[in-house]
């Protein structure tokens, strides 16, 4: 450690160097990690924030809750397996709202729960609902920003139903768009006003009075979902990471980032490898030196990887603060989130990365043949 140090500050411009550029990459790997956490988060809040386990689905719906259609005969049978209460029936329709009195249209999601279930998200602002509230809604506060508040009447453009917004709830949204959660009775109605597909499971088990839902939520293990399955042979039932994945451009959108974020972390340790190969080379004659007067190999390798660890921590601990500087300046409507979990293994990750950079150098001293290093430094 004393020699790593002692060559660090006598080499200050060239390390600077090398930490200035580690701090970039530190910070644009960190920067562009939470935003693939909080576009992932946005993507599909209103599903990873049920407590469910898996969701009982129609049939080759490819675990999409759009393209699925349920009755709610599923419901009762599922009920039989797992408990009454521990199911729910959850409906979900994309739609373009308006704000009465105003021309603005927003898209959103409208999610049917039982508003004393547990699906029901808690209400951060205004009033809860009950299973008896018609022409109510609790809805998202991203829509605060464009003018809805406590009282406005919001409208269904496709079938002109009508809520009054009673309350709001934080971070719920669904393919990037807020949440609106209504009550069955309501949920009823746009039913009905709608024209119902041929051809669903709910038409095969349920009759034509039947409220029919996208999905059932389910909260059991994965040994009364196989019982689900076998006694659900017309639905299908995943697991709440595969209905998220299915959720229309989650995976794509978190594919890309991922790239980026792999890419970024090989670009680093080539950066890593590349200066310290260098530095490597350039000090091989005193390299030599060292080992021919009795200095061991591991002490000079030791020497280098601390050096990197030394690089690596110092630029992690700068970026991390830089992160949250910049993460509090962020517009509230932007997309980001980089909790502990995720913080801890992007640091950790990229050390190992730098570390893998400096096995180059590592092997490099290894390499270097005292008498030969002698005999350069002798010309």
């Amino acid at each position: 450690m004393y020699l790593a140090i002692r060559e660090m500050r006598f080499a200050k411009v060239r390390y600077s160097l090398i930490a200035a550029i580690m701090l970039l990459v530190a910070f644009l790997v960190l920067f562009v990690s939470g935003l693939a956490k909080g576009l992932a988060y946005d993507n599909a809040a209103s599903i990873q924030n049920r407590q469910a386990t898996h969701f009982i689905m129609e049939k080759d719906s490819n675990a999409r809750f759009t393209r699925s259609l349920v009755g709610e005969q599923v419901s009762e049978r599922a009920s039989t397996i797992v408990g009454e209460e521990n199911v729910q029936p959850l409906g979900v329709k994309m739609t373009t709202v308006t704000a009465e009195g105003t021309a603005a249209k927003l898209d959103v999601t409208v999610l049917a729960v039982r508003p004393e279930g547990w699906l029901m998200p808690a209400v951060t602002e205004g009033a809860v609902i009950d299973s008896q509230s018609e022409g109510q809604a609790i809805v998202d506060d991203k829509l605060k920003d464009s003018g809805v508040g406590l009282g406005t009447v919001i409208v269904d453009q496709a079938s002109g139903l009508k809520w009054e917004v009673a309350g709001f709830v934080s971070d719920e949204s669904f393919s990037h768009s807020p949440a609106v959660f209504i009550s069955g009775r309501d949920w009823q109605q746009l039913q009905a006003s709608a024209a119902v597909r041929p051809g669903g499971v709910e038409e095969a088990e349920a009759g034509s009075n039947s409220t029919n839902y996208n999905a059932i939520a389910v909260k059991g293990d994965t040994d009364q979902a196989r019982q689900l399955a076998a006694a659900l042979p017309d639905a299908e039932v995943v697991t709440k990471t595969a209905a998220v994945s299915a959720i229309p451009g989650y995976k794509e959108e978190q594919g890309s980032l991922l790239m980026m974020i792999v890419f970024l972390f090989v670009i680093s340790a080539v950066v890593l490898m590349v200066f310290f190969y260098v530095i490597t080379i350039q000090k091989s004659s005193q390299l030599g030196i060292l080992k021919a007067i009795g200095t061991r190999t591991v002490y000079l390798a030791k020497s280098v990887t601390l050096q990197v660890l030394f690089l690596s921590a110092g630029s992690l601990m700068i970026s991390v603060l830089l992160v949250q500087a910049v993460e509090a300046l962020l517009p509230s409507g932007m997309p980001f989130r980089l909790p502990a979990s995720t913080l801890a293994l992007t640091c950790g990750s990229f050390i190992v990365m730098s570390l893998i950079g400096s096995l180059l150098s590592v092997w490099k001293v290894i390499r270097v043949d005292p008498l030969d290093a002698i005999g350069r430094s002798a010309l």
